[in-house]
């Protein structure tokens, strides 16, 4: 096993554990199976810095025993105002806390100092984290980084790697997410209430996301969301935040009468639930992915091609990746000439991996389903273009 600066692992004893992950929800939740590691192998009590969003979800992940919630003004996430006072106190905070380690988990286009440099003053003892350029002390466990130079992992394996340094490993390598039958009654009786029953074939539709250039268009999901209702003769709940009203609604009135709109209708809780229940998710490669991944639904994933290493994970999927400008570029706007072609995707292909999808998870079962449209194949959809 390698060591750093003389710490030595064998026998290893970390009781308090500080997880450092202050992005998005997804990434929280790509980072479960490593933090499900470091609990197994080492008893600890698991306690994640989170962003505001990240420490949402973060309460529904039954490894996490305590959520500290910061705003780092070092990830894209932040909102703050911005001062240096709230992370000296939090240096401050962590330091009276009397951790045994903190392990920083970025993806590799982050820069991993200042999180390290937010420990290091917290005076934890073990500090464990990827990073391209040489820390000296601000880590005492260093893992040169080896992506994207030499290749890259997909995000939980790349945290799965990082822990395994210590000598945590598990055996489950799933993601983590707790749903709850009470929430899922309340659930119910919401839809109930927008005569949505759910005995009934359906799914749900997602089509907004929290970066623009990695949002698919409105107009196509309502022209695939149609003739997937045709399709199948299912319901699509077309659903979103509150800022995500004017897409949810322009898609389901694309979609018809078999949409129910449900912009800000649903609670953190209440959609993960939502998630747990449906047969099928469409969406954007954005936080739902990972939430019907750990909860193990289905999921078409319509992926712009950012970050290739985050597509769903250990669970029955289609992606359907289309180019966006700068598709290998950290930065969410260049100014740099992309005038030539890009791969782009097509209604009908979301039709077809829906439809295929829908049949290898057997949610088309003792004729509760019947296609609706039997002069094409749903498995032979080829190029026709499908219409609203």
């Amino acid at each position: 096993m390698s060591t750093t600066n003389g710490v030595a692992l064998p026998g290893l004893k970390l009781g308090k554990i500080l997880c450092v992950r202050v992005d998005n929800m997804g990434d929280v939740l790509m980072t479960t199976p490593a933090i499900r590691a470091l609990k197994e192998d080492f008893g600890s009590q698991i306690n994640l810095l989170a962003s505001p969003a990240g420490s949402e979800v973060a309460r529904f992940v039954p490894e996490v025993d305590r959520v500290i919630t910061f705003d780092a003004p070092w990830v894209k996430t932040y909102t703050a105002p911005p001062t240096s006072r709230s992370t000296l106190a939090m240096a401050e905070r962590l330091r009276a806390e009397r951790f045994d380690a903190a392990v920083i988990f970025t993806v590799y286009s982050q820069n991993p100092l200042p999180a390290a440099m937010l420990t290091f003053l917290a005076e934890i003892p073990l500090r464990l984290g990827y990073s391209h350029q040489n820390p000296y002390d601000l880590l005492t466990h260093w893992v040169p980084d080896p992506e994207p130079q030499k290749f890259t992992r997909h995000e939980v394996r790349r945290q799965l790697d990082l822990v395994a340094e210590l000598g945590a490993i598990t055996e489950d390598e799933r993601l983590s997410l707790r749903s709850n039958p009470a929430v899922q009654v309340r659930v119910k009786q919401m839809l109930a209430a927008r005569h949505v029953d759910l005995s009934q074939p359906w799914l749900i539709l997602h089509p907004g996301v929290s970066e623009a250039r990695r949002r698919y268009s409105a107009a196509s999901y309502a022209v695939a969301g149609h003739r997937i209702s045709q399709y199948l003769g299912c319901r699509i709940l077309v659903t979103g935040v509150p800022a995500e009203t004017e897409i949810v609604h322009t898609v389901a009135q694309g979609i018809g009468p078999a949409a129910v709109p449900l912009a800000g209708v649903f609670s953190l809780e209440e959609y993960i639930n939502l998630v747990d229940m449906a047969p099928m998710l469409i969406t954007n490669n954005t936080g739902p992915v990972h939430m019907a991944a750990a909860l193990n639904t289905p999921v078409v994933d319509v992926y712009a091609a950012t970050n290739p290493q985050h597509t769903p994970w250990q669970t029955p999927h289609r992606v359907l990746t289309f180019d966006v400008e700068c598709k290998a570029c950290a930065r969410n706007i260049c100014a740099a000439d992309h005038s030539g072609p890009r791969r782009e995707v097509q209604p009908q292909e979301i039709v077809q991996a829906a439809v295929e999808l829908w049949a290898e998870t057997d949610v088309i079962r003792d004729g509760c389903c019947v296609l609706r449209d039997q002069s094409v194949s749903p498995f032979l959809l080829e190029s026709q273009v499908i219409g609203g």
